[in-house]
């Protein structure tokens, strides 16, 4: 099976790069300098330490389901093309993942824990049962949304 791992579409955040301090706070974002280990959701690279980023409240899971979900994400201000390919993005090996299977109601129907470089054999895995339509795969040592998996 085929796998697609995609990151968010940078288009949605970048006016909020030219917003001031102020505006961005009114939005519960903060414009800061990268620290190590700060993955960009949109290039799924780690941001430079010194680079410009956003951190950010994000709506992963907008599903009317109880597995509606929200968290902080990373954007970096360089980052002008999302992550779009079927090899999972280098900034998946040294982290351990959570995988969050959901059917087409938004609803999860399976979960799994994997090491980076394991990630493509997980996801084969839970994409193929047959109620599985897409994965969310998280950082699990915060919890952090990182990138959507599907079929190929």
């Amino acid at each position: 099976m085929r796998l697609r791992y995609r990151g968010l579409d940078g288009e949605q955040f970048r006016g909020l790069f030219a917003l001031s301090d102020a505006e961005l706070s009114a939005r519960h974002v903060v414009k800061m300098a990268a620290e190590p280990g700060s993955p960009c959701r949109v290039s799924l690279e780690d941001a430079v330490p010194g680079e410009r980023v956003l951190l950010l409240p994000f709506t992963h899971q907008p599903a009317a389901t109880p597995y509606r979900g929200a968290g902080a994400i990373f954007v970096r201000q360089s980052a002008l093309q999302a992550y779009d390919s079927e090899a999972p993005p280098p900034v998946f090996r040294s982290r351990t993942l959570s995988l969050r299977a959901y059917d087409e109601a938004g609803m999860m129907v399976e979960a799994d824990l994997c090491e980076g470089p394991d990630v493509d054999a997980a996801c084969t895995r839970l994409l193929g049962s047959g109620s599985t339509a897409y994965i969310h795969a998280h950082y699990a040592k915060y919890g952090c949304y990182a990138a959507l998996v599907t079929r190929g």
